[in-house]
């Protein structure tokens, strides 16, 4: 399994020895772990802006300017999944880390053994998510998780993927983003990939989703849609 990580503590020894903690972790467990550092909570919102897909957070909460607590918050407007761990000398904030579902809080120094359980915790929750696939959108790296689409469409070079709360248009080729993903999608149409855990109704001319939208179904597709709906529902 490959995870990124990111660490962002403003006390640079710190963030070495977080660092080589997690590193070691990671090749314990057998993991391909990306560690990114960052020594503000500025410079990880600013490289947010561009790529968002993180695992696990590993922030200080007593940081200048942008706390640790208002950092998780910002990020968890955009990341409901993401695993966020606080490290502080305080403890007086951990009410303030049941908002932004923190994991755990660890106090300074950190130890090995309890960073390394709680480590250990985050990835099995991980193991637990659904399948996803990272695309980049008008700047972004943004992970979507496979739940969360409803279908893909197709325009010439491009494709929008239709998700409840907005739609992600990227260049390339439906084909293509067809491989990336599980057998719980299915291309109905050659402009058309859709979610089977999202269709309610079948007919021999179109695929109706749950949200209401109508999609066509490609002529001599019927039988093999219906089979398939069947077996991933």
């Amino acid at each position: 399994m490959a995870i990124r990580i990111a660490i962002c503590d403003d006390d640079e020894e710190q963030l070495q020895a977080l660092n080589a903690l997690l590193s070691n972790w990671a090749r314990s467990q057998g993991v391909a772990a990306r560690v990114l550092l960052f020594p503000s909570a500025e410079a990880f919102l600013f490289a947010y802006e561009e790529d968002s897909a993180y695992d696990i957070l590993v922030l200080d909460v007593e940081m200048k300017e942008i706390s640790g607590i208002e950092l998780a918050r910002r990020v968890r407007k955009e990341d409901r999944r993401v695993e966020i761990l606080f490290i502080t000398s305080h403890f007086e904030f951990i009410s303030e880390g049941y908002e932004v579902d923190a994991l755990h809080y660890l106090t300074k120094p950190v130890a090995r053994d309890k960073l390394y359980a709680v480590l250990s915790r985050a990835l099995d929750r991980l193991c637990a998510e659904p399948p996803s696939v990272i695309i980049s959108c008008e700047g972004e790296t943004v992970k979507l998780h496979e739940p969360d689409i409803l279908y893909v469409e197709a325009f010439l070079h491009y494709i929008s993927i239709h998700t409840p709360e907005q739609e992600y248009r990227i260049k390339e080729s439906i084909s293509s983003f067809e491989k990336r993903l599980t057998d719980d999608f299915f291309r109905i149409h050659r402009s058309y990939l859709v979610s089977l855990k999202k269709v309610i109704r079948i007919t021999h001319r179109e695929v109706a989703l749950e949200d209401g939208t109508l999609l066509p179904l490609a002529r001599g597709k019927y039988d093999a849609v219906n089979r398939a709906f069947i077996e991933r529902n």
